[in-house]
């Protein structure tokens, strides 16, 4: 029996395991199905990780923010982290001409493999630590063949230089920790196969040395140089947890709490990004990470990087949707950003399939200077204040829908003068109708005159005595009025949708007369002119609208305090202004040739009438011309706006 080689390892040591009772079918599968009947060699060893994640319910995975992830989405973290940068430099021997020179070259290149160490703290299942592993092996073989070139190799202490004892992880999950021991475990065995293949001798994989790179543990809490010291580590790469704040436990929120005391509303995944910029002090050590683009969008990115003041971005992935291989899994708006303490000579941005060099990437991944938008109550210009739309908070009671209107006037008519037609962002973009009871200055003896009306505050009042706010309960002492009132009286505005769908060009601002009611799904801009109208409508507004405006998902989210309130507008010629007064209303009478098509259908960019983009096209000039250049594209929209912005900022200290 000691001829036998033995597995070992350490997977199963010290657990007390339980035998499951197996059944006829069960015996079938595994000594058949999963055994004889199939071919386990060149199994891919990360597919175990969409294999754990569909062990997991939903739910648990949603408060664990777990998504584990397809070959291809991780190779857009180890490329452009290591993994190109090694390609090129063994390109680079492959091309030296002299022979022993180019095999000198070459071991040392396989010696420097051997000596990098890589991080996954939130490695779930291990599926980078196993590509990573997986991408090194396969690069230290090519190296092998040209070395050996078919030879037989009769030493080969040192032919592997890379090993998994050089891949660490930290994972909250033990069932985890397991599987990617495991699936390293597996990913080994297969390239040595591969290169036995190659030196053409039998090497010795059984028994399995004890791996414990990889520990049980809150990555947030743990000091990680008891996992890796950090005078070895080169990389720390993966995809920490997808958690929104809202969606943090109680113990998510403490452990954020440590790491950025009094600051609330950040996604959990920053703390990771924090963790690691810490640990990175005086090293060379180089991070890259998947996260939830929140973390480069709204008043977050302010929140956030501010605790990160000394890292560069060396390259980054401007948002897009994070596929997972597991079933039913979330579909995830995400950014990968590779950052570190040291400069790249060489940056890069990739958006979609376009790669291009940068100067300098800014927090919002833009090639532009490093600049923080902050939240802002006034604007940093002299224009008009933009406010929130109207809060009801009131149950919808004093809100009457299409299919009640007619009805209610019917059965009392008297209420009429008492119902506005209401606005929020839906009614606006898609022309639905709404009204509400706007009871401001309406006296308790006419209200009484009107019991739909006087049924429907009572139920206002009951719903704010209800309400576990202390703020609306306070309102239900005042049941016939909308909790908060914003909107000026008598005057016509621009309203703003606070959310447009991503696929607009233009998100269709507009203007409404002081009879329409807005609620606060909209933000309005009273004393607004054309001029003003027309700079905000202008592609030039937008670009910077996208820049840093949060996301609900990837649909754009307009705040007035991040986007409207820091905007730098121009400085136009009396006659430059006259101009985009007069685009501006071109833009208004482009519309009404469509009377019957709502706004949501006039901005599709499939369905966008020829008069409309033209029109938008003319103001975007005029706008253009007032800020006195040309911009060849967005990104140079961008990166001029955040000079200004930065310009404007420090005129005001």
């Amino acid at each position: 029996m000691k001829d036998f080689p033995y597995v070992n390892g350490g997977l199963f040591e010290d657990e007390e395991i339980e035998i499951p009772m197996f059944t006829e079918d069960i015996m079938t599968l595994l000594l058949q199905n999963a055994s004889s009947d199939f071919d386990w060699s060149g199994i891919n060893p990360t597919i175990f990780g969409a294999v754990f994640e569909s062990t997991l319910n939903q739910e648990t995975r949603r408060s664990n923010g777990m998504h584990y992830t397809s070959i291809e989405n991780i190779h857009k973290v180890i490329d452009p982290l290591f993994l190109d940068s090694l390609k090129e430099e063994a390109e680079r021997i492959r091309n030296v001409s002299n022979r022993e020179t180019r095999k000198k070259y070459f071991d040392d290149f396989r010696k420097k493999l051997g000596g990098l160490r890589f991080l996954d703290p939130a490695c779930g299942s291990g599926n980078f630590l196993t590509e990573t592993y997986l991408s090194l092996r396969r690069l230290e073989n090519e190296i092998l063949k040209e070395t050996f070139a078919g030879q037989m190799v009769f030493d080969v202490d040192g032919v592997i230089n890379v090993h998994i004892d050089q891949f660490y992880g930290i994972e909250l999950n033990d069932f985890a920790v397991n599987v990617a021991k495991t699936a390293l475990w597996i990913a080994e065995f297969q390239m040595m196969k591969e290169t036995e293949k190659i030196v053409q001798v039998d090497l010795d994989f059984l028994p399995l040395k004890s791996y414990t790179n990889i520990v049980e543990g809150n990555a947030l809490r743990i000091d990680w140089e008891d996992v890796v010291p950090k005078d070895k580590l080169s990389y720390i790469l993966g995809n920490p947890p997808f958690v929104g704040f809202s969606h943090m436990n109680a113990e998510q929120k403490a452990d954020m709490q440590e790491l950025f005391p009094g600051v609330k509303n950040l996604d959990f995944v920053c703390g990771w990004y924090k963790k690691a910029s810490d640990f990175s002090v005086g090293m060379e050590i180089e991070t890259a990470f998947v996260s939830t683009n929140s973390i480069v969008q709204g008043e977050t990115v302010s929140r956030f990087w501010a605790f990160l003041p000394d890292d560069i971005i060396n390259f980054a992935y401007r948002s897009f949707i994070w596929e997972s291989e597991a079933s039913h899994a979330a579909q995830v708006h995400c950014v990968i950003i590779g950052f570190s303490k040291k400069e790249r000579s060489l940056k890069f941005i990739f958006d979609g399939e376009k790669k291009t060099v940068a100067q300098n990437i800014n927090r919002y991944l833009f090639d532009a200077p490093n600049v923080l938008v902050m939240s802002r109550a006034k604007p940093l210009c002299d224009v008009p204040k933009m406010v929130y739309g109207n809060k009801p908070a009131d149950g919808v009671h004093l809100i009457i829908e299409k299919e009640d209107y007619e009805d209610f006037i019917t059965r009392e008519p008297q209420a009429q003068k008492y119902i506005k037609p209401l606005l929020g962002a839906s009614e606006y973009l898609h022309g639905k109708k709404r009204w509400c009871l706007w009871l401001v200055g309406a006296s308790p003896a006419e209200l009484k005159k009107c019991p739909l009306v006087y049924e429907r505050v009572q139920r206002c009042k009951e719903t704010r005595e209800q309400s576990i706010a202390a703020a609306i309960r306070k309102f239900a002492e005042t049941p016939t009025l909308f909790a908060q009132r914003t909107q000026p009286v008598g005057k016509a505005s621009v309203i703003i949708p606070c959310h447009s769908s991503e696929t607009r060009k233009y998100v269709p601002f507009g203007f409404i007369g002081p009879e329409i009611i807005v609620n606060n799904a909209v933000q309005i801009l009273p004393d607004a002119s054309l001029y003003h109208f027309g700079v905000i409508i202008s592609n030039i507004h937008m670009a910077w609208m996208r820049a840093i405006c949060g996301r609900i998902k990837s649909d754009y989210r307009y705040s007035k305090d991040v986007v409207y309130n820091n905007f730098p507008f121009p400085t136009p010629t009396e006659e430059q202004k006259s101009a985009i007064e007069k685009t501006a209303q071109g833009i208004l009478d482009a519309r009404a040739l469509y009377p019957d098509n709502s706004l949501a259908d006039l901005y599709d960019p499939l369905t966008m009438p020829p008069e409309l983009r033209k029109a938008h096209e003319a103001n975007d000039r005029a706008v253009e011309k007032a800020y006195g250049r040309k911009f060849a594209d967005e990104a140079e929209i961008v990166a001029y706006l955040m000079q200004e912005y930065q310009r404007l900022v420090g005129e005001k200290k």
